[in-house]
This record gives C-alpha cells, sequence and structure tokens, in this order.
C-alpha cells in the first residue's frame, strides 16, 4: 500500500508539472493568470512568479490589472525579494489610490524596506530608507491596526542608527583619537539625545577628555582636566551611583580632582 501510494503521489506530481509547463508555454493570457492565481492560492510562489510575469505586461490598463499587480507584489514579498516587492507596491500604491488594497500594500512595501536594513555594522543607508518609508505610513495610517507594530519597527531601526553612530564615535576612542572622539560623541548628543546608549556616550567623553588631558603638553593639561571635571559633574547630574559607568566615572572624577589640586 505504501508503494502504490508513493507511485500515485508522483503520478500526480508529474502530471501537474507537466500541465503547469503547458500552461507556462500557452499563448493564453487568461489560463496562465488563473493557474498563477491558484499556485499563488496554495503558497507556490515561485511557480506563481514565472506565470505572473508573463501576465502583468499584458493586463497593464485592464479592470484585472489591480488584482494582478497586488498578487505580483506579495509574491516577490512571499519569496523575500524584498527589493523587488518594496518597489511594486510602491508602484501598486501609486497606481491604484482608491484601491481597498492600498494601506495593506503601503505597509508591506514599507516592512520590505524595514527587512532590508543591515546589521548595525554596515552601512545604515537602508536603514534611513526604512525609516522614512515606515513613518509615513504610519502618517500616512495613524488608525491603523499595523500602528503598534510599526512603530516597534521604527523603535528598532533607531536604536540601529544610534548603536552604529555611537560605535563609530567610540572607535575614535579606542585608537586614541581624543579629539575627534569628543566631537564626534557631542554630535552624538544632539543627533539622539534620548538615545539609550546616552550614559555610555558621557562616559566615554569624559574618559576622551581625561586621557587627552594627562597626555598633553603641560602648558594645556590643566585647562583640559577642568574641561574633564565639567563633563564629570555633567555625568553625575545625570547618573548616580548605581549606573553602569558610576564606578569609573567616580575614579576619575576622583584623580581628576586629585590633578587639579596640585595647581593650587
Amino acid at each position: 500500500m505504501k508503494k502504490l501510494l508513493c507511485v500515485l503521489i508522483c503520478l500526480l506530481t508529474l502530471g501537474s508539472c507537466s500541465e503547469y509547463q503547458k500552461v507556462l508555454k500557452k499563448e493564453d493570457i487568461g489560463a496562465k493568470y488563473r493557474v498563477a492565481e491558484e499556485l499563488y492560492k496554495e503558497g507556490k510562489y515561485k511557480k506563481a512568479l514565472r506565470l505572473f510575469e508573463q501576465v502583468v505586461p499584458q493586463y497593464r490598463g485592464k479592470p484585472q490589472a489591480e488584482r494582478v499587480m497586488y498578487y505580483y507584489a506579495d509574491t516577490y514579498y512571499q519569496l523575500e525579494d524584498y527589493y523587488l516587492a518594496g518597489y511594486q507596491f510602491e508602484r501598486f500604491v501609486k497606481s491604484y489610490p482608491n484601491s481597498q488594497k492600498k494601506e495593506e500594500a503601503a505597509y508591506k512595501g514599507a516592512k520590505s524596506y524595514y527587512y532590508l536594513s543591515p546589521r548595525f555594522s554596515l552601512d545604515q543607508t537602508e536603514t534611513t530608507k526604512a525609516l522614512e518609508k515606515l513613518q509615513v505610513y504610519i502618517n500616512t495610517y495613524p488608525e491603523s491596526e499595523n500602528l503598534k507594530e510599526a512603530n516597534d519597527l521604527v523603535a528598532e531601526l533607531r536604536v540601529k542608527k544610534e548603536k552604529k553612530a555611537y560605535e563609530i564615535a567610540k572607535q575614535y576612542h579606542h585608537r586614541e583619537n581624543y579629539k575627534v572622539a569628543i566631537t564626534a560623541f557631542d554630535n552624538y548628543l544632539v543627533d539622539y539625545p534620548g538615545s539609550p546608549f546616552r550614559e555610555k556616550v558621557l562616559y566615554y567623553k569624559l574618559e576622551s577628555e581625561y586621557l587627552l588631558a594627562i597626555g598633553s603638553y603641560e602648558s594645556l593639561v590643566k585647562g583640559r582636566l577642568e574641561t574633564a571635571q565639567g563633563y564629570y559633574n555633567n555625568y553625575k547630574k545625570y547618573y548616580k551611583s548605581d549606573s553602569e559607568y558610576a564606578k569609573k566615572a567616580e575614579e576619575l572624577g576622583e584623580d581628576i580632582k586629585t590633578r587639579l589640586e596640585q595647581y593650587k
């Protein structure tokens, strides 16, 4: 029975494959579209895509075009080809502004760009684009059922960009390029005032100024230590003794105080 069942499955598979090949080679666009839609609904997206690619140019300007274009864009989305999915969903939204599928297409299009965002250590151009697309969606559909998820995606992408900027600034610090590091940390605080990396930035800015000071010519040490002391006071204003970098900051603060007392 098991062998018979296997044989029947193989025959059915071969039959359906051969039927698909026939439709693929036919000139009948209506038949291609019907099979493409069936395959799409069955989750056989790769096969459906081959047919949709043949069908789409033939349906432009026809009443069925809206339905075909949505399936076409969503097929790319289901196949995780997010470059083409984002592009095709954008085309759909522009071409069919009154479509019932407009909001869904807009969200999937924006989400496609989210999926294209790389890990934080790489170039964040795609992340910036994803943020723009998601923000447009949020502004356009403030009552959407997707609003919470969209806001969560935006928050995640923002943290990714903030982490990238923080790591760049910290690299200058670790390479002992302290002046550039301090400037980078200052710019970071302006660009991302509410960042989860804010405490780290304030600490490393303090440490950069401290290390710059003790490695300077004698004529520059006092002024730079006073600047570092100001950074320490600023850190203490926002972060208490139980904070992540409080102990290290306290040690720097004590050493700065001791060194400055020598100038009295």
